[in-house]
């Protein structure tokens, strides 16, 4: 009971307070809205919708998944051809790791005996160089021989008396220079094989 007293003494000073405040309530008309009006025109649209093709946004599950599997194959093939490109060229790598082992000594043999041959070629012109010099100095002293005989000749019939006619002297004269050239080109011939030797 004392409960309804309470709620009656703060309920009427509220209703009085807004009696005489003069507050007019607003004054509409509702619409009435009936439920089956809008059920019946949402369902219409919806299962009009539900039976128009939609325009394709994108490939389907299905299609996606046909053309991964389309794409698996091909990578499957080419995977397979390039795994016996590599184990052809592993086979041609061993084969030639094989040849590498054999041919490897063979080199080196070859290597020894170029450089052996190198050598004795070596030799063998500093020995000719040698040889030619040597012919070059004997053809040097075979000619001063030849030229002091002649000389002697020369003096030997001046005193016996012969004529020497003006021709033959001019040959003696030749001769004894092309002897005195040639001992002037033997220095030059030493240099120039000695420079030689020295290049190689």
């Amino acid at each position: 009971m004392q409960v309804n007293k309470r709620t009656m003494f703060f309920l009427i000073p509220s209703l009085l307070v807004f009696l005489l405040s003069g507050c007019p309530l607003p004054q509409r008309s509702a619409e009435v809205v009936s439920l089956s009006d809008f059920t019946e025109g949402h369902s219409s649209s919806s299962v009009a919708k539900r039976f128009q093709e939609s325009a394709p946004q994108g490939p389907t599950a299905v299609e996606s998944a046909i053309e991964l599997a389309k794409k698996h194959a091909e990578l499957s093939e080419e995977m397979v051809v390039l795994r016996q490109k590599n184990q052809g060229l592993i086979a041609e790598n061993s084969r030639f790791k094989e040849r590498l082992v054999t041919l490897e000594p063979k080199l080196q043999q070859t290597q020894k005996e170029l450089a052996e041959a190198n050598d004795l070629l070596i030799e063998m012109r500093i020995e000719l160089n040698n040889w030619k010099m040597d012919i070059l100095g004997f053809r040097a002293e075979m000619r001063d021989a030849e030229k002091t005989q002649l000389e002697a000749l020369l003096k030997i019939l001046n005193v016996l008396g012969g004529e020497v006619k003006p021709e033959s002297a001019g040959q003696m004269r030749t001769v004894s220079s092309a002897a005195d050239s040639s001992e002037l080109s033997r220095p030059q011939l030493q240099e120039s094989l000695t420079s030689g030797k020295s290049n190689e």
